[in-house]
């Protein structure tokens, strides 16, 4: 409180950013999920042409700073005749560096399921796709709960760089409250518990998760 100023009533404005908060995290981790997991396929499993386009390419999204992407979408893209609102050029954003980063977790789990697996469903005619999708996928996803786990985490707390090209999240509606109240100390500290919670309960289920639908014999299972 500064000079008897209440943030009490600005407590709804500020966790109505949660929301939409979550949901720039949410897109951002589904066309990551996507994105990722056909780049890993074409890094594993198709010939070399396509495997290095598909590494290079995965560099590429590891390697442009985030706020750099949002700014190339956001202002960027117009140029190119697509206009995008902020929030779908923050999740765009978010979803093609997670690709990078989901595409390594996926293609390191892949890498730990014995290849006898792989040979078993060649050999009953499964093709590689099949093969993948039906043998290999299904118990990548669960071996990466823990990775994909602290990916989440990445991409909730990255979601405040969107504040940059006017996405209202937490941080953006801290910064509207702060130059109402001029309580900078408050404000952002409740923010920072606010990402310390949500970062804190989605680690605690994800390890339940994982527990739970662990691969016997690989990553720990029993």
């Amino acid at each position: 409180m500064v000079d008897g100023v209440q943030l009490g009533p600005y407590l709804p404005y500020l966790f109505s950013g949660l929301y939409d908060t979550l949901l720039l995290t949410a897109g951002g981790l589904a066309l990551g999920f996507v994105l990722g997991i056909m780049l890993a396929f074409v890094e594993m499993y198709l010939p070399r042409p396509l495997s290095s386009v598909a590494s290079a390419v995965e560099q590429v999204l590891r390697g442009i700073p985030l706020i750099v992407m949002f700014f190339l979408i956001y202002f960027g893209f117009p140029s190119l005749g697509l206009v995008l609102p902020p929030e779908a050029a923050a999740s765009l954003g978010l979803g093609l560096r997670s690709a990078g980063y989901q595409s390594q977790i996926f293609r390191s789990t892949l890498g730990s399921i014995g290849m006898g697996q792989v040979e078993a469903a060649l050999s009953i005619g499964l093709g590689k796709f099949a093969t993948y999708r039906e043998v290999l996928l299904p118990q990548a996803v669960r071996l990466s709960i823990p990775a994909w786990s602290n990916e989440f985490t990445v991409v909730l707390k990255d979601t405040s760089m969107a504040y940059a090209i006017g996405v209202a999240e937490l941080l953006k509606r801290a910064a509207n409250v702060v130059a109402l109240t001029l309580d900078a100390l408050q404000v952002y500290l409740i923010i920072a518990a606010i990402y310390f919670v949500a970062t804190f309960a989605v680690s605690r289920g994800m390890n339940l998760l994982y527990k739970r639908w662990r691969v016997p014999g690989l990553g720990g299972g029993g």
